[in-house]
């Protein structure tokens, strides 16, 4: 299945989602254009866990946490990252404001790759992809949008149509997934695939953060359940 949209319309154009998704295929061009250079590229500008461990005080270590979230493996890496930030990037910009979704964004990003550090601190293979801070994007449309429909296209042999599942179903399905599979490669030295654990962790911080992030409504059962503070009716 092929997620395709979602029943949630936007109510202003998703300014800095589209600039992320604009940003990271830029990158991955440059990536492309570098051919067999590509390598020593991603493994200079990704975040190499054991790296930043033992050059925990080294600026470039750092900055390898956020140049990370740009960098992506493969055209089935990046479209699909890109497909999942283009459906439920919008919404939850739209709840948050171009500044504080771009902020919200980040963080989540970064605690996703802190958590894949800590899982796998000795680990010398580069981490990188958006993956993680998409995930946090995806618990905050959980939170503010549990009851929207998530459409998919479905391919059954030579047939093709298109269903709808409910974004609780969707998410709550994609993050036990992700969970799961950490819990069986834990312990285990990977020379490369997914990075389960940056997923999770950017998840978790996404749900985490999207209070403090989100734009108080009068109207919004979400804000009856978890209230906050009035600075955040500021429109960014």
């Amino acid at each position: 299945m092929i997620p395709i949209g979602d029943s949630i319309p936007g109510e202003r154009f998703p300014l800095v989602t589209y600039l992320l998704i604009a940003l990271n295929f830029v990158v991955f061009f440059f990536e492309v254009s570098l051919g067999p250079h590509a390598e020593v590229f991603i493994r200079h500008w990704g975040l190499v866990p054991s790296y930043f461990v033992h050059h925990i005080t080294s600026p470039h270590a750092w900055l390898t946490i956020f140049t990370a979230m740009y960098l992506h493996g493969g055209w089935e890496h990046i479209v699909g990252n890109m497909l999942y930030l283009w459906i439920f990037g919008n919404n939850v910009e739209d709840r948050m404001g171009h500044v504080g979704y771009f902020v919200f964004y980040t963080l989540s990003g970064v605690a996703a790759a802190l958590m894949q550090v800590a899982v796998d601190p000795t680990s010398t293979v580069p981490t990188i992809g958006a993956s993680g801070a998409i995930a946090g994007v995806l618990g905050a449309y959980l939170l503010l949008y549990p009851h929207a429909e998530v459409y998919f296209l479905v391919f059954f042999f030579l047939f093709v149509t298109t269903i709808s599942l409910p974004a609780v179903i969707v998410l709550m399905g994609w993050f036990v997934m992700q969970l799961a599979y950490g819990m069986s490669s834990w312990g285990m030295s990977l020379g490369g695939g997914v990075a389960w654990w940056a997923h999770v962790g950017g998840f978790l911080t996404g749900m985490l953060l999207t209070p403090l992030f989100v734009r108080r409504r009068p109207d919004d059962p979400f804000h009856r359940l978890y209230g906050g503070p009035r600075w955040i009716e500021r429109r960014w």
